[in-house]
Protein backbone atom coordinates (compact mmCIF):
# COMPACT_ATOMS: atom_id res chain seq x y z
CA UNK A 1 0.00 0.00 0.00
CA UNK A 2 1.32 3.03 -1.07
CA UNK A 3 2.35 6.04 2.01
CA UNK A 4 1.11 9.28 2.18
CA UNK A 5 2.69 12.16 1.09
CA UNK A 6 1.44 14.82 3.63
CA UNK A 7 2.18 18.85 2.01
CA UNK A 8 2.77 21.42 4.83
CA UNK A 9 4.20 24.98 4.45
CA UNK A 10 7.85 23.18 5.13
CA UNK A 11 7.26 20.58 2.88
CA UNK A 12 7.06 16.93 2.07
CA UNK A 13 6.54 14.33 5.66
CA UNK A 14 5.21 11.73 6.32
CA UNK A 15 2.20 10.81 7.94
CA UNK A 16 2.04 11.39 11.48
CA UNK A 17 -1.55 10.74 12.26
CA UNK A 18 -1.97 7.14 13.86
CA UNK A 19 -5.41 7.01 15.24
CA UNK A 20 -7.33 6.87 12.19
CA UNK A 21 -10.35 8.37 10.39
CA UNK A 22 -14.29 7.83 10.27
CA UNK A 23 -16.35 8.81 7.28
CA UNK A 24 -19.26 11.26 8.68
CA UNK A 25 -21.51 8.62 7.30
CA UNK A 26 -20.85 6.80 10.15
CA UNK A 27 -21.58 8.51 12.53
CA UNK A 28 -19.50 10.49 15.14
CA UNK A 29 -18.93 8.78 18.37
CA UNK A 30 -18.29 10.05 21.72
CA UNK A 31 -14.24 8.82 20.57
CA UNK A 32 -14.32 10.00 17.20
CA UNK A 33 -11.14 12.09 16.89
CA UNK A 34 -11.09 12.46 12.93
CA UNK A 35 -13.52 12.38 10.00
CA UNK A 36 -13.65 12.15 6.17
CA UNK A 37 -15.78 14.35 4.82
CA UNK A 38 -16.67 14.01 1.10
CA UNK A 39 -16.81 17.39 -0.99
CA UNK A 40 -20.91 17.20 -0.40
CA UNK A 41 -21.12 16.73 3.16
CA UNK A 42 -23.30 18.65 5.89
CA UNK A 43 -21.57 20.07 8.05
CA UNK A 44 -24.82 21.25 10.37
CA UNK A 45 -24.91 17.32 11.16
CA UNK A 46 -21.34 17.80 12.36
CA UNK A 47 -21.38 21.21 13.90
CA UNK A 48 -22.24 19.76 17.54
CA UNK A 49 -18.79 17.40 17.57
CA UNK A 50 -16.50 20.16 15.75
CA UNK A 51 -14.86 20.49 19.84
CA UNK A 52 -14.01 16.94 19.91
CA UNK A 53 -12.69 16.39 16.46
CA UNK A 54 -9.15 16.64 15.96
CA UNK A 55 -8.57 16.22 12.11
CA UNK A 56 -10.89 16.64 9.37
CA UNK A 57 -9.96 15.46 5.82
CA UNK A 58 -11.93 17.37 3.01
CA UNK A 59 -11.85 14.68 -0.15
CA UNK A 60 -10.96 16.81 -4.00
CA UNK A 61 -12.56 14.13 -6.65
CA UNK A 62 -11.05 16.15 -9.14
CA UNK A 63 -8.49 19.26 -9.08
CA UNK A 64 -11.23 21.42 -11.25
CA UNK A 65 -13.79 21.15 -8.41
CA UNK A 66 -12.92 23.99 -5.64
CA UNK A 67 -16.51 22.72 -3.33
CA UNK A 68 -13.68 21.46 -1.08
CA UNK A 69 -12.11 24.69 -0.48
CA UNK A 70 -15.76 26.42 0.16
CA UNK A 71 -15.80 23.45 2.99
CA UNK A 72 -12.86 24.46 4.70
CA UNK A 73 -13.52 28.49 4.81
CA UNK A 74 -17.11 27.29 6.35
CA UNK A 75 -15.66 24.92 8.70
CA UNK A 76 -13.09 27.63 9.75
CA UNK A 77 -16.09 30.28 10.50
CA UNK A 78 -18.34 27.41 12.55
CA UNK A 79 -15.06 27.71 14.50
CA UNK A 80 -13.22 24.56 13.93
CA UNK A 81 -9.97 25.09 15.15
CA UNK A 82 -8.43 21.57 14.62
CA UNK A 83 -6.17 20.25 11.71
CA UNK A 84 -7.88 20.68 8.18
CA UNK A 85 -6.50 18.11 5.32
CA UNK A 86 -7.02 18.55 1.85
CA UNK A 87 -6.92 15.08 0.07
CA UNK A 88 -7.06 13.64 -2.92
CA UNK A 89 -6.67 15.74 -6.44
CA UNK A 90 -5.09 18.98 -5.54
CA UNK A 91 -2.07 20.27 -7.26
CA UNK A 92 0.81 21.85 -6.39
CA UNK A 93 -0.61 25.27 -8.08
CA UNK A 94 -3.42 25.37 -5.89
CA UNK A 95 -2.16 24.55 -2.35
CA UNK A 96 -1.86 28.84 -1.50
CA UNK A 97 -5.76 28.79 -2.10
CA UNK A 98 -5.95 25.85 -0.12
CA UNK A 99 -3.94 27.62 2.66
CA UNK A 100 -5.98 30.64 2.45
CA UNK A 101 -9.46 28.76 2.62
CA UNK A 102 -8.22 27.49 5.52
CA UNK A 103 -6.34 24.16 5.25
CA UNK A 104 -3.40 23.33 7.27
CA UNK A 105 -2.03 20.60 4.93
CA UNK A 106 -2.33 18.47 2.22
CA UNK A 107 -2.38 14.80 1.73
CA UNK A 108 -1.20 13.76 -1.66
CA UNK A 109 -0.11 9.59 -3.23
CA UNK A 110 3.63 9.10 -4.39
CA UNK A 111 2.33 9.87 -7.32
CA UNK A 112 1.43 13.11 -7.62
CA UNK A 113 4.66 13.64 -5.60
CA UNK A 114 6.60 12.44 -8.51
CA UNK A 115 5.11 14.57 -10.94
CA UNK A 116 4.89 17.98 -8.65
CA UNK A 117 7.94 17.52 -6.42
CA UNK A 118 8.39 19.08 -3.22
CA UNK A 119 10.13 21.87 -4.62
CA UNK A 120 7.08 22.91 -6.78
CA UNK A 121 5.42 23.02 -3.41
CA UNK A 122 7.59 24.98 -1.52
CA UNK A 123 6.96 27.05 -4.21
CA UNK A 124 3.77 28.53 -3.18
CA UNK A 125 4.50 27.93 1.17
CA UNK A 126 4.34 31.51 1.57
CA UNK A 127 1.17 31.57 0.42
CA UNK A 128 0.17 34.96 1.98
CA UNK A 129 2.54 36.83 -0.77
CA UNK A 130 0.84 34.67 -3.30
CA UNK A 131 -2.45 36.54 -2.84
CA UNK A 132 -3.55 38.51 -5.82
CA UNK A 133 -6.89 39.61 -3.95
CA UNK A 134 -5.36 41.07 -1.01
CA UNK A 135 -2.69 42.78 -3.89
CA UNK A 136 -5.86 44.28 -5.25
CA UNK A 137 -7.46 45.37 -2.52
CA UNK A 138 -4.59 47.33 -1.18
CA UNK A 139 -4.12 49.04 -4.03
CA UNK A 140 -7.84 49.92 -4.21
Amino acid sequence: MARPVIVTDAGFRDEDWTLGFRAVADGIAERTWAVDLTDEADLEAIAPHLGQLRLIRIAFGSFADGRGFTLARRLRAMGYAGRLRAVGHVLADQYAMARRAGFDEVEIDEGLAARQPEPHWRARADWRAHDYQARLRGAA
